[in-house]
């Protein structure tokens, strides 16, 4: 990231008390950004060095109106950055219908009628940029099959801002994560030790992400650097999507 490239910009980031939350507002904060801090709870922001504090819930709609509403009247942010998500139906076995509805409506319909609303704003003011953080489920199946199906629906939905909303110098893009540690992972740790072991297996680079390597991400299709650039999911996954090491060692090795 370039020194100080977000000075004089406003960037809204969703989810930002979390994992990856927290490496977004460390380094668009680096970079001079004007920061707001979106999420569910004011205790996991307290601590944090931003300019504005926002707390709703992505599965109240009343909220999201409001949330969005108080956000416009301080002014449109330059830059959105929609991190926040959730799953824990981790299987087909596991998945009934209010998990479903309630995964589905978090990670995708909640997200979309958020950002519809701050989208106004730019397409008035003739310019943003909006990243989503998607994840590598949307392009292959890893398991979470609700949130799988939610992100591909947010990569399709960056797609559409991209294409409809490009005349009105408003850029959309998504980053597909594969594996980040961050406390997200806590509860299958805690399950079975040895996950680590067996996730690095997977992964061509023999290591999962770092959230900062994602949040680089994130920054760069922010910037002024990415200006060519929309309608794209990049994934940051240290290979996973590329193909399969294991079955290369285990079937043709």
């Amino acid at each position: 990231m370039k020194e100080r490239e977000f000075a004089g910009q406003k960037v809204l980031i969703t989810g930002a008390g979390g994992g990856l939350g927290r490496a977004l507002v460390t380094l668009f904060k680096a970079g001079g950004a004007s920061l707001v801090a979106c999420d569910q709870s004011y205790d996991s922001l307290a601590d944090m060095p931003v300019d504005e504090r926002i707390t709703f819930d992505l599965l109240d709609r009343a909220a999201v109106v409001k949330a969005a509403a108080d956000i416009v009247a301080a002014g449109v942010p330059d830059i959105i950055v929609n991190n926040a998500g959730w799953t824990r139906a981790e299987s087909m076995a596991s998945l009934d219908t209010e998990k479903v509805v309630a995964e589905i409506d978090l990670n995708l319909t909640g997200v979309i009628a958020f950002t519809n609303l701050l989208l106004e704003g730019m397409v008035e003011r003739g310019s943003g940029a909006v990243v989503f953080v998607s994840s590598v489920n949307a392009l292959s199946h890893f398991g979470n099959p609700a949130y799988a199906a939610a992100k591909a629906g947010i990569n399709a939905y960056a797609r559409a801002v991209a294409v409809e909303y490009g005349r009105f110098g408003i850029r959309a893009n998504a980053v597909c994560p594969g594996s980040i540690r961050t406390p997200a992972w806590d509860h299958r740790i805690q399950r079975d030790a040895g996950i680590p072991g067996k996730l690095q297996r997977l992964y061509p680079l023999q290591r999962i992400v770092e959230a900062t390597e994602v949040a680089e991400a994130v920054a760069f299709l922010a910037s002024a650097r990415a200006s060519g650039i929309t309608g794209v999911a990049l994934p940051v996954d240290a290979g996973l999507t590329a193909g399969s090491r294991p079955f290369i060692d285990d079937i043709l090795g």
